[in-house]
């Protein structure tokens, strides 16, 4: 008697797991994991990256763990990021490497791990074909066109006379989104001066000069040594402090608050007012305020919870066995005619 009691309640036992398990009891252990590694969280960019890959994680029931580096200089600590990532064993990871080769070995090994990697914003440009899933990212370069061409039509008169100068100011030459949107702007700035019957020259570093001496406009490019605020605004002074500058452009939140700090170290300031025409990128507090006082005359914006919401939903799909295309997430002009248009506002970060 005793052993039916014991047989019964044991089968009691296991019919109880095994509508557990229909009903959903193991939810907790077979929710699917996103790693995203990000360029770091110096910049309020990517803190906007972030909102928008946990919104995606909560919408689509996947979890998100978001990490990068304490700044986008540290290429070795974000390399060994993406290696612990890839211990976790997740169903698929993100990544917006600092560095494309110093990322390879950690790409590869993800492949043969069998987990999917999505690059977002600038992805893992020229990794080995098939180690990359998907990428979500703006297309860089366009916008740094769309950033000359903003310019060159407020400067055409500035253009006319002597031998002006544009400064461009650069966070980097490492970073593929970064140098997209700075070779972007250069070779269509380059053009539309060179329609005019000027010739150019762009100096200041070896990965972006023309070659050519003596031009009637020379575009001076500053990359500062180091990537933080006071090599930064360093580089942005040396720039401001040349009198034949008419034009400044910074192609990432750091390298406009470069220029901004700059100019406000200045007497008087050299920007806005009709003196040197300033156009930055991305957006940030002290970004949004020099527009919003006509002090820049505008900014290209990328739509940063864009990027990590669609990065998440390519891993999704990646994880899910189905097919997808590289997303582009746009890019936009805004000034201080639009800045709080339903169209610009929701992609503007504090």
């Amino acid at each position: 008697m005793r052993n039916k009691k014991m047989i019964t309640s044991l089968l009691a036992v296991f019919i109880l797991a095994g509508i557990l398990t229909g009903c959903g009891g193991n939810t907790m252990t077979s929710q699917k994991t996103v790693e995203i590694i990000a360029k770091g969280f110096q910049h309020d960019f990517w803190k906007a990256v972030k909102k928008g890959a946990d919104q995606a994680g909560k919408d689509l029931g996947v979890k998100i763990n978001f990490v990068g580096p304490e700044g986008e200089g540290a290429i070795a600590a974000q390399v060994e990021m993406i290696n612990n990532a890839i211990n976790k064993k997740p169903d698929a990871i993100c990544i917006a490497a600092l560095d494309t080769t110093a990322s390879l070995d950690a790409v590869n090994k993800a492949k043969s791990n069998n987990i999917p990697v999505i690059g977002f914003d600038s992805g893992v440009p020229g990794a080995p074909e098939g180690t990359i899933f998907a990428n979500a990212s703006t297309d860089n370069y366009k916008a740094g066109e769309l950033a000359a061409q903003k310019m060159f039509e407020a400067i055409q008169g500035k253009l006319a006379t002597g031998n002006p100068r544009i400064g461009v100011v650069s966070q980097e030459a490492n970073s593929q989104s970064i140098s997209m949107r700075t070779q972007g702007f250069l070779d269509k700035m380059e053009s539309l001066i060179k329609s005019t019957g000027k010739s150019v020259s762009i100096v200041g570093h070896t990965k972006f000069a023309n070659g050519v001496s003596g031009g009637d406009v020379t575009i001076d490019i500053a990359i500062p040594p180091e990537i933080n605020d006071t090599q930064g605004q360093t580089s942005a002074q040396t720039l401001l402090n040349k009198d034949d500058l008419i034009a400044i452009y910074g192609s990432n939140e750091f390298a406009a608050k470069a220029i901004i700090n700059a100019d406000s170290a200045i007497s008087g300031g050299r920007i806005g007012n009709d003196k040197v025409v300033a156009v930055g990128f991305d957006s940030g507090a002290l970004q949004i305020d020099a527009i919003r006082n006509r002090k820049f005359l505008g900014s290209v914006t990328q739509d940063p919870i864009s990027i990590g919401y669609r990065a998440v939903e390519l891993a999704v799909k990646a994880m899910n066995g189905e097919s997808a295309e590289d997303v582009d997430t746009g890019s936009q002009w805004y000034t201080a005619d639009n800045i709080d248009s339903d169209t610009i506002k929701p992609l503007l970060y504090q």
